[in-house]
């Protein structure tokens, strides 16, 4: 879903989910993308489930679809988008009320108004749960993705937008900015990707680290670069800035990545 489609919902609050959009999203292959061709599914790996999370969180595509894609091979229809998956992370669901399955307990679940509008949420009482490493990278994958966006949308507006004759990217506080939004996406792509190929849980929290800050850090100096045009509905920068500040809250959030990146440190490194 680009900009323009996730304009139609931004006046009206979380929305329902797409059904169709869904089916479509599995008709594809992006739920049974690493499922076996044996089984059905694509038969393609991890690397290849982070290139396509990243496309998602650059179009800002909503609803569960880490917890689906988990879910495919293991809960019947998740793997054609027939069953919208949704699950448990910490203390938080998205999408409780849009989901025909939901992993973990839900008991006590109540409401909240989420800072994405296209992201509702609801509050369960959390107990702690061993996390899974594949929810963390594909997490920092969308937020590559939404680093990359913003990045994007940066570097158009500081070309063609003007101010005293110019464009306002030949200030050179402006070009700062930019600069250093590209530098963060590019560290955390190569993060990513490389903790897309070993699978090693301390290079997936890493890449964690540096996606969170390039998505958080990229769209609020996005912001900084459109001036009060970003917070406008016409604009999707501010989503992008809401939806990655959601996303920090996933897969135990960056302090547990933190924890387990100083734990895989050697000794003599501490």
């Amino acid at each position: 879903m680009d900009g323009g489609a996730a304009g139609a919902c931004r006046t009206a609050g979380p929305t329902r989910l797409d059904r169709a959009l869904w089916r479509a999203l599995g008709d594809l292959g992006f739920f049974s993308l690493r499922v076996p061709e044996t089984d059905g599914g694509v038969g393609l790996g991890l690397p290849e489930a982070v290139l396509l999370f990243e496309e998602a969180g650059r179009a800002l595509l909503p609803g569960p679809l880490i917890a689906t894609h988990l879910a495919a091979g293991a809960v019947p229809g998740a793997a054609t988008g027939e069953t919208v998956v949704a699950a448990v992370d910490g203390g938080l669901v998205e999408w409780l009320g849009e989901a025909d399955v939901v992993r973990g307990d839900t008991a006590g679940a109540v409401p909240l108004r989420s800072l994405d509008p296209l992201t509702p949420l609801h509050r369960v009482p959390a107990g702690r749960a061993a996390l899974d490493p594949v929810a963390v990278l594909l997490t920092a994958a969308e937020q590559l993705g939404t680093a990359g966006r913003v990045c994007e949308l940066a570097a158009q507006h500081a070309r063609t937008r003007e101010q005293f004759g110019r464009p306002v990217g030949a200030f050179q506080a402006v070009a700062h900015l930019c600069a250093g939004i590209l530098v963060r996406v590019e560290t955390a792509r190569a993060a990513v990707y490389a903790a897309a190929v070993t699978a090693d849980p301390a290079d997936i929290a890493a890449a964690r680290i540096l996606a969170d800050e390039a998505a958080v850090r990229g769209a609020r100096d996005c912001l900084q670069v459109h001036g009060g045009m970003g917070f406008t509905w016409e604009s999707e920068v501010h989503l992008h800035l809401k939806r990655a500040w959601v996303r920090t809250q996933r897969a135990g959030g960056v302090t547990e990545s933190e924890e387990a990146l100083a734990a895989a440190l050697p000794a003599e490194a501490l």
